[in-house]
């Protein structure tokens, strides 16, 4: 005997909590979270419509109640990971203090595909629907979760479209040589009400001040715990200094009022991740676009000095001794035997202390055999007297030296060099707007461009080099020229500021200027 079935539809009660009748149902506890992505006065409105109207909303549904409204003001959507707000929301979710989340639509709840179906499936687990006004879907309803993927998706289109528009408009501007800086670190300079760089003076005195010191020779260290001893800010406004502050400072071209833009460029748009452009998208050299702090000269200068502190000295083994400025002699005195540089060592010989300088050859295995002699501190402070002495009572064949030697300085004419390869660049940037156009390969002109960028920079610094160098000479004729008397006392200053290197023999020092000439101080060894 077939018995047929029997089915009874049970459909849903909204508050389904176990109660008896007579008992009061209780209320849903509804959450509302509303976004608005940018700052400005028109969306701030909406951000305040969007409050008053999720209150009016559940407030009129006399079996809800107000669980609390989420919003967070001025950040994408893209990712929820700075959406502070969302994540509270969340958490009392989780918690169990709300029951139902309504929002005014997909994008503005995200519009990163991963993270809308994340939570959302995270909330179905606590039986937690989410509601969107503007497309009319319950995250709970059968046809819910297909319709938010597939309008998930389109948002999530959206968000890239947008960000494409932005990547291109940031290239139209940089196109016209509009810059864009944040100087909430960015010491030096501040924005006017253009949003245009200025300077601000008392931060500028530091930048100076770094500069200076760098091409006086401190290390970068150096110079940091120098800006800590006088609680000087570094541009993130703490007291701590580190190397990588002072070298950032020593690198930027915007002190020169010059201004690379687009050093980074972003890989993913959803994570907003930012990497180096290492010439994967384009970048743009806008010169003089604000005032310098800093002089080209002076800026080439430090540029070439980076260079050389890189490898200071190349031993004869193929070792590279790196930058020291610990003492006034590192790295000038060098070893006349095997080239080797001197380093400075405390000696205790029979309770007798003293400081010398020693051949590195003699304290390290080099893998080259050195006898030579070592030389007392004081002993190389009287030859530098002797040597900047000798310069004195020889003055009329040095200064005559000197003259020499800032005509052929000023022989070497760079500003035509230069002129040449700026109006081939020119050239160079008119084709590639003419290849780009026309979707036509441009990588030749490309390399070429970028092949004069680095041939204008190799001029710049050999004529950074040169000035440099006239520098020094001019210092050493205004030293001879109104140095009356000679020196009685070591002065370490004036040996920092004459004195390039000296070389060490067995019976002699060779001492070398930073103007270019040199003498010889005979010694018997100790």
């Amino acid at each position: 005997m077939n018995v047929s079935k029997n089915v009874t539809v049970l459909p849903a009660r909204k508050h389904a909590r176990g109660k008896k009748e007579d008992e009061e149902i209780t209320k849903l506890r509804v959450a509302a979270y509303c976004r608005v992505s940018t700052d400005s006065d028109e969306q701030a409105t909406s951000y305040e419509a969007q409050i008053e109207h999720y209150t009016a909303y559940i407030n009129s549904h006399p079996d809800w109640t107000l669980a609390g409204i989420y919003a967070d003001d001025g950040i994408s959507g893209t990712n929820t990971k700075k959406r502070e707000e969302f994540n509270r929301m969340i958490d009392e979710c989780m918690a169990g203090n709300v029951d139902m989340v309504i929002t005014k639509s997909i994008s503005r709840f995200a519009r990163n595909t991963l993270d809308c179906l994340k939570y959302i499936r995270q909330l179905k687990e606590k039986s937690i629907p989410v509601y969107f006004e503007k497309e009319n879907i319950n995250s709970m309803d059968s046809k819910g979760e297909v319709m938010l993927t597939i309008m998930a998706s389109l948002a999530q289109q959206e968000s890239q479209s947008l960000s494409q528009n932005v990547k291109l408009g940031l290239q139209y501007r940089y196109q016209q040589g509009e810059i864009q800086v944040n100087c909430n670190r960015f010491l030096g300079y501040t924005k006017d009400a253009n949003k245009r760089l200025i300077i601000v003076p008392e931060e500028a005195k530091i930048i100076k001040r770094i500069y200076r010191e760098y091409l006086e020779g401190a290390s970068m260290l150096k110079i940091a715990r120098g800006l800590e001893a006088d609680g000087i800010l570094n541009g993130a406004g703490n007291e701590k200094w580190y190397t990588s502050n002072i070298n950032q400072i020593l690198r930027n071209e915007k002190y020169i009022g010059d201004a690379l833009l687009q050093k980074t460029y972003t890989t993913d748009f959803l994570t907003k991740t930012r990497v180096k452009n290492h010439g994967i998208v384009p970048q743009y050299y806008v010169e003089n676009s604000h005032e310098a702090i800093i002089p080209r000269e002076i800026f080439m200068q430090v540029q070439e000095e980076l260079i050389r502190r890189r490898i200071i000295h190349t031993s004869p083994n193929g070792k590279n001794r790196t930058f020291s400025s610990i003492h006034c002699f590192s790295n000038m005195i060098i070893c006349g035997g095997c080239g080797e540089f001197y380093r400075r060592i405390h000696w205790n010989n029979r309770g007798k202390k003293s400081v010398v300088w020693r051949c590195i050859s003699r304290l390290e295995n080099t893998g080259l055999f050195c006898d030579a002699r070592t030389v007392l501190e004081s002993t190389m402070e009287q030859v530098l007297i002797t040597a900047i002495n000798q310069t004195l009572c020889e003055r009329d064949d040095f200064l005559i030296t000197l003259q020499h030697n800032i005509e052929t300085v000023l022989f070497h004419d760079s500003d035509q060099v230069l002129a040449s390869i700026d109006a081939r660049l020119q050239e160079l940037q008119s084709e590639l707007l003419k290849l780009a156009s026309s979707k036509a390969d441009y990588e030749h002109v490309a390399d070429e461009i970028y092949r004069l960028r680095e041939e204008k920079q190799k001029v710049q610094l050999e004529s950074a080099g040169r000035d440099e160098l006239k520098k020094r000479i001019d210092d050493m004729s205004t030293f001879l020229q109104k140095q009356s008397t000679t020196l009685t006392e070591y002065d370490e200053p004036l040996v920092r500021r004459l004195i390039e290197k000296v070389i060490v023999f067995e019976d002699k020092f060779t001492v070398e200027f930073k103007s270019g000439v040199g003498t010889e101080v005979e010694d018997n060894p100790i």
